[in-house]
């Protein structure tokens, strides 16, 4: 049967009798998110929340259905060391996304940090006290980091932690204690994955972990409420991520994908899995060796789904000037990244918005 097409649809949002700045205060204002917006019981979404046609194409239809490597840890530190760096950097050459299993992080961790999640969600009062689009604040919910600039908004809501200078005391009750559990975890599997690229480089596997101390910048719990129209939106516009390494948990809803050889690929969740991938910074520090690639996640009416993301990099107020590693470079592998801070990097990312594509491109030479 044929997807039946609304007609605020193919009115675009310039439509004589469409304010979208009006709507998009409207509920920005109600600071519940959409969280809100599904609780309300509503069957047909707001139209600033509807995708052009063209970024919700349909997933990869081909004869093999592809799929990011899963990579085995168990043994990194004994015989399989080699061929684990052989196939993390294949993965993060060829593929720009992988999953890994036996990573070390206790499986009861990484429940109870979804459900805390979950909990957090469920709690209208402590998300409504810590809205905010300020990204100053260490501690935030909101909506879109982007809600007011985008083309279309996202249908999902976002709990932040930023660590620089963080006060565990800020956090909320209901999960502070399982984010600093989880992030100490994270923080162990982000120095093992640090020196299995560093080697898989062909560089001292201390070289990454050892630039500034390569440490969380930020813990992102991502909540995407069942959509009543999901195929209209998005759950995240395509996007890659500005910094050197993700790490993601996500549920075992699906819906993450991302770009290989033209082509939207599922990453298809793997029970006791976390997803990597590599960031822009990571790219452009290996001079485009190690691969940034586009992702999105798609809405379902299921749900809800729950992914918590770990981002690393040098830190933001770090000054120093970051660019292609010059071990790497020769006169047949010239730089073709300039240099650049962190935190000139990041807030060129947050100012241009998910739509303006990577910002890497704005670094080339």
């Amino acid at each position: 049967m044929a997807t039946q097409i609304r007609t605020d649809e193919t009115l675009g949002e310039n439509g004589s009798d469409y304010d979208r700045a009006k709507e998009v205060k409207k509920f920005d204002d109600t600071k519940a998110g959409v969280k809100g917006l599904a609780d309300s019981g509503i069957e047909k979404i707001p139209r600033f929340f509807i995708h052009p046609p063209e970024s919700r194409s349909k997933p990869y239809t081909g004869p093999i259905q592809l799929q990011a490597p899963v990579i085995d840890l168990a043994g990194v530190e004994g015989e399989r060391r080699k061929e684990i760096v052989k196939e993390i950097g294949l993965a993060a050459e060829n593929w720009g996304f992988f999953q890994v299993i036996n990573h070390g992080i206790p499986s009861d961790i990484m429940v109870e940090i979804v459900e805390s999640v979950r909990r957090f969600s469920d709690e209208t009062e402590t998300r409504k006290k810590l809205y905010s689009r300020d990204p100053a604040k260490k501690v935030r919910f909101s909506t879109n980091f982007d809600l007011f600039t985008s083309r279309a908004a996202d249908w999902r809501d976002t709990f932040t932690c930023s660590f620089d200078g963080l006060d565990p005391q800020e956090l909320p009750s209901v999960c502070r204690e399982i984010i600093l559990k989880y992030s100490k975890h994270a923080q162990e599997l982000a120095d093992t994955l640090s020196e299995l690229l560093s080697e898989a480089l062909g560089l001292n596997s201390s070289y990454l972990k050892d630039m500034n101390s390569l440490k969380p910048q930020e813990i992102l719990s991502h909540y995407y409420p069942p959509c009543p129209e999901p195929e209209l939106t998005l759950g995240s516009t395509k996007h890659t991520d500005p910094r050197l390494l993700t790490i993601l948990l996500q549920d075992l809803i699906g819906g993450l994908q991302f770009v290989h050889e033209q082509d939207w690929i599922d990453v298809s969740p793997v029970t006791g899995a976390l997803v990597i991938n590599i960031g822009n910074i990571l790219q452009l520090l290996s001079n485009g060796k190690f691969k940034s690639m586009e992702h999105r996640v798609v809405s379902t009416n299921l749900g809800p789904r729950i992914s918590v993301a770990c981002f690393y990099s040098p830190n933001s107020s770090d000054g120093r000037l970051y660019g292609p590693i010059k071990e790497l470079l020769s006169e047949s592998n010239p730089p073709i990244y300039r240099e650049t801070t962190i935190g000139n990097y990041v807030s060129l990312f947050r100012s241009r918005g998910l739509y303006a594509g990577s910002t890497l491109n704005h670094f080339k030479l």
